[in-house]
């Protein structure tokens, strides 16, 4: 250790260990460390917290209203508006290419039917029941309802797997009041393909995917629109009906008015094709506002900063509309005004068509259940953040006095370096050798005693100081 220089003790506050710094430039180098550790602590809640003026939230409620405006006049409900319609062409178009794409040659009086009926018959499932015989007189299932009913039909995991379950053992399971029901020998014609568990697998799979876009827009016999498959939201309805039952839970009251609910709004139209056309006002709202938020923190990026100065990456970090809390905030006012907007259309027309009641079947057919779903993701986001705000204040209000100390000791090692500082002062010795640099030695050496706080009437500062000092010395 560098013997001119003091020991310095080197303390992590946070965790109260004592470490001891070989120089005070190794005392400093921690001290700074220590600095910007903290500084990240701090800034860690600056990401956490929104930044929204007043501009921000007018901006985003106004998209939510606008697109609500959409939601209410443009979508609606089921088979009465443009974009419902939109959503039913572009169906109808996607069963064409498939079709084309697994080999039909496109020939047909009506392209749609005739796409549909290839397929049906390319994706042959043992679960079609469409009303023929002992499935309608015993289970009423009838082409207006079998696809809801049909466990196979449903477009979640749980459909996959029934769908693979019926194609091995030949069955159809279905549900109907609330109860899960299985038809043995659900077509004697019916053989799955593939040579081993693996590659029947598969065959199922495929059977399973192809016959969903067979019927996504109807049946070969569909009038009109046409009964298309569940929406995602709405086949769940029939999925937990099958877990209670897995479960030996018995149906309860509320279990049979969920499931004819659900049975209503599907023959009423809500599909997963109206299901898609609900998102449409749900994308715009998204868009809108991440565009709103780009553009006005580009605006201000440009008027702060001159032509010469500006970089795509500066502008970008303060434009990026993903990942902060500013725009996330503003995203959670827009589809919350959304809700309001929808929910209360909804609800004023189910009480309008209910003469007096509240007729629930067409409250959630104009209820955009994709709006809702979105604005409960943003309210989650926004409880999370605010449990790890509340986390990381605690945190960067200890970094704040933390730093108080640390920069109070980093002043000090900086006054002791300076101090210390003499490597140039103590080699006045030497001068004082060679006669020629005597003056030089002189004043080093009262520097250097200035430095280490020599009283002032105590410092030699001339040869004749000395000389008299020495002489009086000798008496």
């Amino acid at each position: 250790m560098d013997n001119k220089q003091p020991l310095i003790i080197s303390m992590d506050l946070r965790e109260g260990e004592f470490e001891f710094a070989l120089s005070i430039e190794t005392a400093i180098v921690v001290a700074r460390e220590e600095i910007e550790i903290i500084d990240e602590t701090v800034e860690s809640v600056g990401r956490l917290k929104p930044d929204c003026d007043k501009i921000d939230y007018a901006l985003a409620a106004g998209s939510g209203a606008l697109c609500g405006l959409i939601d209410v006049f443009l979508v609606g409900k089921p088979g009465e508006t443009p974009v419902g319609e939109a959503s039913d062409g572009w169906f109808e178009k996607r069963v064409e290419d498939f079709a084309k794409l697994c080999g039909w040659d496109g020939k047909g009086d009506d392209a749609r039917k005739a796409a549909i009926e290839f397929l049906e018959k390319k994706f042959d499932v043992p679960y079609d029941q469409t009303g023929r015989g002992i499935a309608n007189e015993i289970y009423a299932l009838t082409p207006e309802n079998h696809h809801f009913k049909s466990l196979g039909h449903n477009p979640t995991l749980m459909g996959l797997f029934f769908s693979i379950l019926d194609q091995f053992t030949n069955q159809s399971h279905f549900v109907t009041e609330s109860q899960l029901i299985a038809l043995q020998h659900a077509d004697d014609g019916f053989e799955l393909r593939g040579n081993g568990v693996p590659a029947k697998i598969f065959c199922g799979f495929a059977n399973w995917f192809g016959h969903l876009v067979s019927d996504v827009s109807g049946s070969k016999g569909s009038k009109g629109r046409g009964m298309g498959i569940p929406s995602p939201v709405w086949a769940w309805v029939n999925d937990v009906i099958v877990i209670r039952r897995t479960l030996r839970i018995s149906p309860t009251e509320f279990d049979s008015m969920i499931g004819e609910l659900s049975m209503k709004v599907f023959r009423q139209g809500f599909d997963t094709r109206f299901q898609a056309a609900q998102l449409v006002p749900i994308l715009v709202n998204e868009a809108v506002v991440r565009l709103l938020y780009a553009l006005r923190r580009a605006v201000k990026y440009f008027l702060a900063t001159k032509g010469g100065a500006r970089s795509f990456s500066e502008m970008w970090e303060m434009c990026e509309p993903f990942s902060n809390p500013t725009v996330k905030r503003m995203l959670t006012v827009a589809h919350g005004t959304f809700c309001m907007l929808d929910a209360g259309d909804a609800a004023i027309r189910a009480f309008g068509t209910g003469a007096g009641t509240f007729n629930a079947t067409e409250f959630f057919l104009r209820l955009n259940i994709a709006g809702v779903g979105r604005f409960a993701i943003s309210l989650y986001g926004e409880t999370a953040r605010a449990i790890s705000l509340r986390s990381a204040a605690a945190d960067a209000d200890f970094a704040l006095r933390e730093k108080t100390i640390v920069d109070g000791y980093l002043s000090g090692l900086l006054e002791l370096a300076n101090l210390y500082d003499d490597e140039k002062l103590v080699d006045f010795v030497s001068d004082f050798k060679r006669s020629d640099m005597y003056l030089q030695a002189f004043e080093k050496s009262v520097r250097l005693a200035e430095m280490r706080k020599v009283k002032s009437d105590k410092i030699l500062r001339t040869k004749s100081d000395i000389d008299g000092y020495f002489a009086g010395g000798e008496e």
